[in-house]
């Protein structure tokens, strides 16, 4: 268990890193060659920049993200003044906390709830604590929904013309033996939309078209990075070796290689190409239907086309850059099927990962180090070392534990089948969400208490058990602080330094970019990634409001966090990230999912702590605040969230009068033609079903069926 002083070692030492990343920051930025590492394209406004102009500059996805770490800092500055001031002198009773044999108490304990005696009126201020945290938390949920999605509806109302807002993703469309899927789309929308129907385009499966074309770039990059060291020195012809990366192999003229191996892909790529249009095989069962007005795409996307609800199904198409093409191609059945193995496999890898955690955390303590390696004994005695390990190194292994685990997320959501890299960021997100919540702090609470009292468990009365669990939750209030420092502010500070995205781009920069196109790669900024940091503000989030009743001394290292990461990721995304997709912040209903969820987990261990105090009459008090918060998420969801998955056709409607007024010209065709072809085939002439503009009284478009049919639709009144 950390002291005081381990506190302090750890705080110092991650202040002074902290410092150290911005002081790094300050030097490193000025270097021009570091120029696009930290600036990219944009000028320095940092947080002087007003939010409509934030929402202009790098949308409302990022302003809606920044507005978490202010939601973070409205619930819990507010509560941290009124639990300082009201538990802070409740729980220091100025006596020797309750022994218990075999636990360790610090100083810090005898600030938290473990130091009032058991059966103590003491216990309903923190009840009368329990209530206002819930509905001050609630409050301001509230507003901030609001809030935002006022932001989302302006956001809609007001933004430029975009494709997605007249096209629909149809998948799963069903066979027909006498058209192809692109005739079959065509007529079931002109017989089922004749009047806003606009045109289609299908679904390749182009997956292994993409792959030749991405290799075969990467050889006409390397053939113009030779032919410029040539014609820099024409007496020595650049040699290359044609096994892997070129370092081995038989040696050979790298021009006439390269030369020769693109001319050989691009057959290929020819081949391929003509394969994918030609073949009925690979056209998918989906396709990207636009419309000739949003009202038309509005009732389309948020209807049922068919008496059979598993065809035709019919969803908002992402905007064209947020589309994951290679999940296009994946059945409809199989996406379930891929759904259900991802479950299971989602479900064993969090509750596996616990062992190798709770393992190697209980090898970051004293008696765990003096056990396995006695001969270190001497030095882990020592006041430093000691401080050290308590203090900072359990919060480093588990840092350490994780950094893999984000790219393990995001490809078992690859493989479940999303097709847009926004709902790829979400579901990740909502995976690595729970697994925090299951591993870094449900398994620091219950699965060390576990291990480190496990003899205890073993030898004891069953009685005293629950009283044991019971103070592990707030005696686990130092870890989380070592955890909050060395993640909240150390990780914060080497997020605005940059230091991997730094040593990557110099070493790209000495040993892989060959031309201007490496070099373009090679300064990408990328973009914020949303799937690791909404699931960390979801953590220090869950932690505040559970340790708000209990331990509220945590309550200013959460604060600290908020505040440093709201000014740093500002300046981020102000000034260094790429947006590399807008949702129209389609993610807030899942925080504020994931801040009511962290509201009703703390009410509930509230409820469990105080059942091994003696204090039964809080009970029946208790169990009305997750009954109350699960009803306020009810009232938002049904309040609120429609406006983030739905788009009003009033809204619609007005956006289409006003355009036909403003621009009575405009060729909606031609905007449209190729906002959703696959990449591998834009500049290529598509076969494209022929559209009928407003005016035109023509007879729909002749397919196999129409051809079949005596009469037109419009005789048959359609």
């Amino acid at each position: 268990m950390a002291s005081s002083e381990d506190i302090l070692l750890s705080a110092v030492l991650n202040l002074l890193s902290a410092f150290a990343f911005l002081v790094a920051f300050a030097i490193l930025r000025l270097q021009p060659i570091n120029d696009r590492v930290y600036f990219s394209k944009w000028y320095l406004k940092a947080l002087r920049m007003p939010e409509p102009e934030l929402i202009d500059h790098a949308g409302l996805d990022s302003a809606v993200y920044i507005r978490i770490y202010l939601l973070g800092l409205k619930i819990f500055v507010p509560i941290a003044l009124l639990s300082f001031g009201v538990l802070m002198p409740v729980n220091w009773t100025g006596k020797s906390l309750e022994r218990i044999e075999d636990l360790t108490f610090s100083t810090i304990d005898k600030l938290s709830i473990s130091n009032v005696p058991p059966g103590s009126q003491r216990f309903w201020a923190h009840l009368v604590m329990a209530y206002i945290v819930t509905f001050w938390t609630c409050y301001v949920l509230y507003k901030e929904y609001h809030i935002i999605t006022t932001m989302r509806l302006r956001f809609l109302a007001s933004e430029n013309r975009r494709p997605d807002q007249f096209t629909v993703l149809v998948r799963n469309v069903p066979p027909d033996p006498d058209e192809s899927v692109s005739e079959h789309v065509e007529h079931f929308f002109c017989v089922n939309h004749p009047d806003h129907y606009l045109t289609h385009q299908v679904v390749y499966n182009a997956n292994n078209l993409a792959k030749l074309v991405e290799k075969r770039k990467s050889y006409q990059n390397w053939l113009t990075y030779y032919q410029t060291k040539y014609e820099r020195n024409p007496k020595i012809k650049p040699k290359t070796k044609t096994g892997f990366w070129g370092l081995r192999g038989k040696t050979v003229d790298a021009i006439e290689y390269y030369t020769a191996e693109i001319e050989k892909l691009s057959k290929e790529e020819t081949i391929e190409r003509e394969k994918v249009m030609s073949d009925p095989k690979t056209i998918v069962p989906a396709a990207f239907v636009s419309f000739k007005s949003r009202w038309g795409a509005a009732v389309c996307a948020q209807t049922q086309q068919s008496s059979n609800p598993t065809i035709w199904l019919t969803q908002w198409a992402p905007e064209p850059r947020d589309v994951y093409w290679d999940n296009l191609s994946i059945p409809f059945v199989e996406l379930n099927v891929r759904k259900l193995i991802m479950a299971v496999a989602f479900f064993f890898l969090t509750f596996f990962f616990m062992i190798p955690i709770a393992f190697v955390q209980s090898l970051a303590s004293i008696d765990g180090i003096e056990n396995k390696l006695p001969v270190l004994r001497p030095l882990v005695q020592m006041e430093v070392v000691k401080s050290f390990i308590q203090g900072v190194l359990p919060g480093i292994i588990l840092k350490i534990f994780l950094v893999f685990l984000p790219m393990i997320l995001m490809a078992m959501s690859k493989i479940e089948g999303y097709t847009s890299l926004s709902s790829l960021d979400r579901r990740s997100a909502t995976k690595y969400h729970f697994f925090l919540l299951v591993n870094v702090f449900l398994g620091s609470i219950i699965t060390g208490a576990a291990f480190e009292q496990l003899q205890r468990f073993v030898e004891e009365p069953p009685s005293e058990i629950p009283k044991t669990v019971g103070v592990a939750i707030p005696l686990k209030a130092t870890f989380f602080i070592t955890y909050i420092m060395v993640d909240g502010w150390a990780g914060i500070a080497a997020e605005i330094l940059r230091l991997v995205p730094l040593v990557v781009f110099h070493l790209k920069n000495t040993f892989l970019v060959k031309t201007d196109q490496d070099r373009e790669q090679a300064t990408d900024p990328g973009s914020l990634n949303f799937s690791i940091s909404e699931p960390r503000i979801q953590l220090y989030f869950l932690l505040g409001l559970v340790y708000s009743v209990v331990t509220p001394i945590l309550l200013p290292f959460i604060i600290v966090f908020f505040a440093f990461s709201y000014m740093v990721f500002r300046h981020q995304i102000i000034n260094v990230y790429d947006q590399k997709y807008e949702s129209g912040a389609s993610f807030w209903p899942d925080v504020h999912r994931g801040i009511l969820t962290g509201l009703v987990i703390s009410q509930l261990l509230l409820l469990g702590l105080l059942s091994t105090k003696n204090v039964a009459r809080s009970t029946p008090i208790l169990i009305a605040l997750p009954v109350l918060t699960i009803w306020f998420h009810i009232f938002c969801k049904g309040r609120y969230e429609s406006a983030f998955v739905k788009f009003p056709l009033q809204d619609a409607m007005v956006k289409d009068t006003l355009e036909r007024a403003t621009e009575p010209n405009l060729n909606l065709k031609a905007y449209l033609k190729d906002a959703y072809v696959h990449p591998v085939f834009k500049g290529v002439e598509l076969d494209r079903p022929i559209a009928l503009d407003d005016e035109e009284n023509n007879p729909l478009v002749a397919t196999k069926r129409s051809r079949r049919n005596s009469k037109t639709h419009s005789e048959e009144g359609v």
